[in-house]
């Protein structure tokens, strides 16, 4: 058992509750983009009371976000999975989708993403 902020769970709790890293038909949604740095702090509120919770109600778990600190890449790197092609497909077919990067546009620039066949680790 590990515990982190008062919270206690295990391996086996944690492969229970997220079937899709032991799936080979997981699909992985890979969103990078550019902060606005005159208003960080609002792109923050948004992906955080916003864009998370939306894509997870719409089925999507977040799996990773990673920061660039140099070089010339984008400064950030989103992940999200899921469990099977159906699921993503209909995220990305939703006009929840495109509204809600429609509203993240707001706080970044060089938005894209991708599809891709999950696999446990990191991929570009």
């Amino acid at each position: 058992m590990r515990q982190w902020a008062g919270t206690s769970f295990s391996v086996a709790d944690w492969r229970n509750n997220y079937s899709m890293y032991e799936t080979t038909n997981g699909m992985k949604l890979m969103l990078s983009y550019n902060i606005n740095s005159n208003d960080a702090q609002a792109y923050y509120e948004f992906v955080l009371s916003r864009y998370i919770p939306v894509m997870q109600s719409m089925g999507l778990e977040l799996s990773e976000a990673w920061h660039t600190a140099y070089g010339e890449y984008p400064n950030r790197l989103i992940c999200f999975v899921c469990d099977d092609h159906e699921t993503m497909v209909s995220v990305l077919e939703n006009e929840v989708w495109d509204t809600l990067n429609d509203q993240l546009m707001e706080y970044v620039t060089e938005f894209s993403y991708k599809v891709i066949p999950y696999k446990l680790g990191f991929q570009i």
